[in-house]
């Protein structure tokens, strides 16, 4: 039993957590701006991106020799014009570099909280990508999402986050122009 470790406390957190629980591993949920201490070898920042840095400042130690996951898109909310990192970088990129002793991984970011928690899009199950440098914490994130219901794909190396972070700007921008609706997605059929 893996035990996941979920900072924030929104609609995305509850419905990963959902996802953890109905796997049978022990899911915590973790306020934002709480002191508690991480227990699990999983954590999953189910924040949004400007809120990394915060984390990263007051957390940032007690995440040394976890796997940590990065669920953002690192968008301009203020336009929904564009993403605010460097176009040869990435929101998991920066993670990763301003924690060197974490495992970080891209997942998450290209679900709508509705299809994890529904577990579907429209007829097709719904899939996580997950990209990161460790093939390890890449399986145990993948374990714990296809025991929860979800399919679960390997989407290559974490410099792929930036590819991943541009699908979920585009999903958000057609959501937000209600083009789609914010249970809909892309589904990946092999």
């Amino acid at each position: 039993m893996t035990t996941v470790s979920i900072i924030g406390n929104g609609n995305m957190g509850t419905a990963i957590g959902g996802i953890v629980a109905a796997g049978g591993n022990t899911v915590e949920f973790i306020g934002r701006d709480s002191a508690e201490p991480i227990t699990g070898d999983i954590v999953v920042l189910a924040v949004p991106y400007p809120a990394l840095a915060e984390i990263v400042a007051s957390r940032g130690a007690e995440l040394a020799g976890k796997i940590v996951v990065d669920i953002t898109n690192p968008l301009d909310f203020a336009t929904f014009d564009g993403l605010v990192v460097p176009a040869d970088g990435s929101a998991a990129n920066e993670l990763a570099d301003a924690l060197p002793d974490s495992t970080v991984l891209k997942a998450f970011n290209t679900n709508f909280a509705a299809t994890l928690a529904a577990k579907t899009i429209g007829s097709n199950p719904t899939t996580v990508l997950i990209a990161g440098d460790d093939d390890d914490a890449k399986q145990a994130l993948a374990e714990v999402v296809r025991a929860g219901g979800v399919a679960a794909v390997d989407a290559g190396r974490l410099s792929r986050a930036r590819e991943l972070e541009a699908i979920g700007f585009v999903q958000l921008t057609l959501a937000v122009q209600e083009k789609v609706g914010w249970n809909a997605g892309l589904a990946l059929v092999a």
